[in-house]
């Protein structure tokens, strides 16, 4: 049995059944039978299918956001955005790109051949995807997977079943054929055992490292691709030129929203020491205008972290910064809410922070940043990448030609001049180090879910 206990009130919102073996082998074999129809359908009907499932989930957002909140905590004046904004725009981009991008690649003419190039699905996509943002870390995958040709099996954290129930239910209701999208509760054994099966042609996997050796594990006994996009501990440098108001704005909703779950959160901030204090003060007093507390109440702002032991491992990184001389900045008496052996957490900003500490160096995942100064643009640099990971990397600054220089030296898959925590989709969305391979998303977000086959026809003999 799995359970999703929500973090609002620790009751049980959920309880799934874990698949049978006879269940998943059921979808493994209606998942193959059903793409090799699905791979014949023009990708114009394909689009024309996931842009209905958009609007459907769209059209009911209220509701599905507020089943967010009661799985994950965050407050439900967020929660149904998720897929009015950023889903929307991502399955429309995707969509409008597709059949330029799956068109065959034509060859420079020779005479007597016909050459050129097409784009195959790989077969059947299993989708492993977070609770976090169970929706967007999801449809990079789904969305073009299915667009591409293929057939997708998802597995969804069981913090969020009824994401992957939802799914299911647009999908039919936008009159998908049946079996090129199904859904399986499983545990992490089960999910070795179906990447091993023969039938799965490619493995989308977002989550921990942790999470990411163990996907690769199981599929190095295959000849099989996976994607991975794992952790993060996303820098931002803020430079003496910068707009200061909009720097703190931007940097502390990025560091703070969702309760800072988010892959590509804000961490760690560098800014200039001729604006250290300003920037400081300025964003401990937005950081004091939270509302932690029910976030199914009107006017919370901060809701529970998904879990205690989660709030309990920020509060470890917080102590043991603390314990090595870093000075919290924010009273947690102003958030009544934020108890110990409770998800619900205070926001926290650390200076006097160094990279000995964990909260510096190991994804935090929780509504806290450390804030360093820097003498300059030299400095910011080797800090900001000193760490494992490489996902996203922020400047704040009013010089391009300084944001380029710096971003041609960021160890990092996305770099940002003025903005923060948000993905583009037409950009390519990947990580470096620790935070991943491949990538998902813009016109490259299709080479995962395809296999190059090369035609090569002699007109006459």
């Amino acid at each position: 049995m799995q359970q999703t206990i929500s973090p609002i009130d620790g009751s049980i919102y959920a309880e799934r059944q874990l698949s049978t073996p006879q269940q998943i082998e059921t979808t493994l074999a209606k998942s193959a039978a059903a793409q090799t129809g699905w791979r014949r359908v023009p990708v114009s009907e394909r689009a024309a299918i996931c842009l209905r499932v958009k609007d459907w989930l769209v059209e009911n957002s209220d509701e599905i956001g507020q089943e967010l909140t009661w799985q994950i905590g965050r407050p439900i004046a967020y929660s149904p955005f998720e897929l009015r904004r950023g889903f929307n725009e991502r399955v429309n981009f995707m969509c409008d790109i597709a059949e330029h991008e799956l068109a065959d690649i034509p060859i420079e003419p020779k005479e007597n051949f016909q050459r050129f190039i097409r784009r195959e699905p790989v077969g059947t996509v299993l989708v492993l995807a977070p609770w976090n943002y169970p929706w967007l870390a999801s449809v990079n995958a789904v969305v073009p997977a299915i667009l591409a040709g293929n057939s997708v099996v998802l597995k969804i954290a069981p913090q969020t079943p009824l994401v992957a129930e939802r799914y299911a239910e647009a999908f039919a209701a936008a009159g998908l054929p049946a079996g090129v999208f199904q859904f399986l509760h499983i545990d992490h054994a089960q999910v070795a055992e179906v990447i091993r099966d023969s039938r799965i042609g490619f493995v989308a996997f977002t989550g921990s490292v942790a999470g990411g050796h163990a996907v690769q594990r199981a599929a190095s006994e295959r000849f099989i691709a996976t994607g991975l996009e794992l952790g993060g501990k996303d820098p931002a440098y803020v430079r003496p030129d910068a707009n200061l108001e909009a720097a703190i704005e931007n940097l502390v909703d990025g560091a703070m929203f969702n309760s800072g779950q988010s892959c590509c959160a804000i961490e760690r901030i560098y800014v200039h020491q001729d604006v250290f204090d300003k920037f400081v003060e300025g964003a401990v007093e937005l950081t004091k205008q939270y509302k932690l507390g029910n976030p199914l109440e009107d006017g919370v702002t901060l809701g529970p972290m998904v879990r205690t032991d989660a709030a309990d491992k920020a509060r470890a990184h917080i102590a043991e910064a603390l314990s090595r001389g870093a000075k919290a900045l924010i009273d947690e008496s102003l958030f009544p809410m934020s108890k110990a052996g409770t998800p619900y957490l205070a926001p926290q900003i650390l200076t006097n922070v160094d990279h000995s500490m964990l909260v510096m160096t190991e994804e935090t995942f929780a509504p806290v940043v450390g804030i360093m100064p820097v003498k300059d643009d030299a400095e910011a640099v080797r800090l900001m990448n000193d760490s494992k990971y490489g996902l996203t990397a922020s400047l704040w600054t009013s010089d391009v030609d300084a944001a380029l220089s710096i971003g041609d030296q960021i160890e990092t898959g996305t770099f940002y001049m003025n903005r923060c925590d948000y993905l583009d989709p037409a950009l390519a969305w990947a990580g470096v180090k620790d935070s991943g391979r491949g990538c998902t998303l813009s016109r490259l977000g299709f080479d995962a879910f395809t296999r190059p086959k090369s035609f090569h026809l002699r007109l006459s003999v």
